[in-house]
């Protein structure tokens, strides 16, 4: 029905950039929130970004500055540009979409995630 596809995960060295992108297909309307969070082995998963359908912004303090969340509605596109990337920033990266209406109703979900990991 809905189905979130998620790319551009990979190894990259410290101070690199990489640019996540989730898709969401199906038959949408509107989504009101798209986001990205990220997990690592015996952590919680994390908000690292989140953006409204009004292009409202929030940001993790740790990524501030350096990443940047951007989405494309007539792609139902959310992507995460990661910048000067650190050793820290290694995770599985999980994108979520909150409240997209579609031809079924309403969907909340999570993408199988991407790994992101940055070397010293």
């Amino acid at each position: 029905q809905v189905q979130l596809v998620e790319s551009g995960g990979g190894l990259v060295q410290a101070g690199g950039s990489l640019r996540l992108s989730c898709a969401a297909s199906g038959s949408i309307f509107s989504i009101a929130v798209m986001g990205w969070y990220r997990q690592t082995p015996g952590k919680q998963r994390e908000l690292v970004a989140r953006i409204t359908s009004t292009n409202s912004t929030n940001y993790a303090d740790s990524v501030k500055g350096r990443f940047t969340i951007s989405r494309d509605n007539a792609k139902n596109t959310v992507y995460l540009q990661m910048n000067n990337l650190k050793p820290e920033d290694t995770a599985v990266y999980y994108c979520n979409v909150d409240k997209a209406r579609y031809s079924g109703g309403y969907y909340s979900g999570w993408g199988q995630g991407t790994q992101v990991t940055v070397s010293s």
